[in-house]
This record gives C-alpha cells, structure tokens and sequence, in this order.
C-alpha cells in the first residue's frame, strides 16, 4: 500500500512541477521581451520628447541644459510667439487647404487608374506600367521646371489652386500600384451583380469597388498626407511672390534672422506642425497595417 501511494505522489508532483518551470521560463521571457521594448521605444521617441522640451525652454537654455529634458520654468509663451508673430495661424491655414485638396486628388486619381491597370487588359500596359516606375525615380528637383511654367500658363502660380495641383499631379505611382493589386484580388462578380442592378462603369466603380478599398485609401491618404503637410520645394517655388500662402514647412524659416536663430520658437512651431501627423496616423494606423498585412499576404 506504501508503495502505491507514494507513487501517484511523485507523478503528480512531477505534473505540477513542469507547467510551473515553463512558466517561469515564459514569465521571464516576457519581462525581458517588455523591457527590450521600453528602452527601443524611448529610444525611438526621444527625439520627440526632446523637442516638446525644447519648446519650453529659453533659446539659451535648450543647448546648456545637455540631458535634462525638464525646463526650468515652462514657457508657453513661445507657442504663442509662433502661432502669432511668426504667423503660423495662416500657414497652418495655408496647409490644412493644400494638404486636403491633394489627398483629394491623389485618391481619386489613383483609385481609377488603379482600377483600369487592375481589372482591364489592354494593349500597351506593360508599357504604361514601365513609363510609370519611370517616373517614381525622378528627383522632385528635375520636373520643377516645367511644372512651374505649365502652373504659369495656366494663371494658377501663387494660388491655393496651384499648388494643390502641382502636388496632387504628380505620379503618385506608389498610390496606384496598391489600388491595382488590391482591386485586382477582387471577385468579377461583384462587376457582374452591379451590372445587373443596372449600375454603370461609374457607378460601381464609386459605389461598389471604392468602399472596399477603405484599407488602400487609409494608406493613400497617410503617405499622401505626410508628403504634403511637409512638403517644401514646390510649395517654396509656387508662393514666392506671395508670402501669405505658404505653408509651416516653409514658415519654419521665420525663425531664423540675420541676427540669430529663435530656437525655441522653431521647436514651439516645429511641435504644432506635428501635432496634425500623430492625430491622422493615430486615426488611420489600424488601416494602414491592415493594408501592408494585405499586401504582404498577396
């Protein structure tokens, strides 16, 4: 009897002892995981906070303060300073009107290209496709030129309208390839059941295959957002004989004088033009990552 009860004892002394052992093995993984992950992620929004400090602090003390993130006295004022005097009430303005008109045009545009290149074959595609890719490796420095001129002619130099255009214009290759691979895994019946309600190419294309493109167009709309609002060179060239038009990547350069450099009011604008970026991308990350996981499946 001794024996038979003292077997059962060990084995389930045995059974209780190895899920304990793993987890303390997984437990412990975990907190080395965590903490691997706390010191990549401040290490990654250091520059950040770094900068939000900065725009706290007196222009003399951002340099001579070295490490210490804390400012010594928290001086709000130089937000104000750079909302009104360094005038970025308008270019904020300015940008919101740029950056939504070409987000606009950009996903519009995209989607019925990405459309055509993704359910249609017709005859020179490849072609197209190749002058496409073509044109994504062309420096934005080579065709400001001739879209100046053609902005010009067409009596939109040193408007909103202009400028809307020359960003929203471009090739946006990038854009159209994702709409051409996602509406290319679609299901034809859905074309078929549109046409049987008696919906034209139109009408399905806005009513049907758009809606389902929501994660595609999250993503549009984040890169096209980002190229946009801080977009400098086209904007710089298309407002120069009108100042009040350009936008806070440009205004940032109100801060700097012959006399020195307003650091801490650059850092108090530079912390307002980024507020816009981390509210859009908090609102469509889930989106985003749901479009690369997509495409990554594909």
């Amino acid at each position: 009897m001794t024996l038979v009860d003292t077997e059962p004892a060990v084995s389930v002394t045995q059974e209780h002892s190895a899920p304990a052992r793993r987890r303390s093995r997984w437990t412990a993984r975990r907190v080395v995981t965590l903490v691997l992950l706390i010191v990549m992620t401040l290490l990654w929004i250091y520059p950040f906070i770094w900068l939000v400090s900065a725009s706290l602090k007196q222009s003399s003390e951002i340099f001579s303060s070295g490490l210490n993130l804390m400012p010594e006295t928290f001086r709000w004022e130089n937000y104000a300073r750079a909302w009104t005097e360094a005038g970025f009430a308008q270019y904020f303005l300015n940008t919101v009107v740029i950056t939504v008109g070409t987000i606009v045009i950009v996903v519009v545009r995209s989607a019925l290209a990405g459309y055509v290149l993704g359910r249609f074959a017709f005859p020179g595609k490849k072609i197209l496709i190749g002058i496409f890719l073509v044109t994504f490796f062309l420096p934005e420095g080579y065709t400001i030129i001739p879209v100046t001129q053609l902005t010009d002619q067409l009596g939109l130099l040193n408007t909103h309208a202009g400028v809307i255009l020359g960003l929203g214009a471009g090739g946006h290759i990038a854009s159209t390839l994702l709409y051409a691979g996602f509406f290319r895994g679609l299901p034809k019946e859905l074309e078929e059941s549109a046409k049987l309600d008696g919906a034209g190419a139109f009408r399905t294309f806005f009513q049907v295959m758009l809606p389902l493109s929501w994660p595609i167009t999250a993503t549009v709309t984040i890169l096209t957002f980002l190229a946009a609002w801080n977009a400098y060179l086209l904007p710089l060239v298309f407002t120069l004989s009108n100042p009040e038009l350009q936008t806070l990547a440009i205004g940032m350069t109100s801060f700097v004088s012959d006399y020195g450099q307003d650091w801490s009011g650059m850092a108090a604008g530079a912390v307002i033009s980024l507020i816009p970026v981390v509210i859009v991308f908090v609102i469509l990350q889930r989106k985003f990552v749901d479009s690369i996981a997509g495409a990554v499946k594909q």
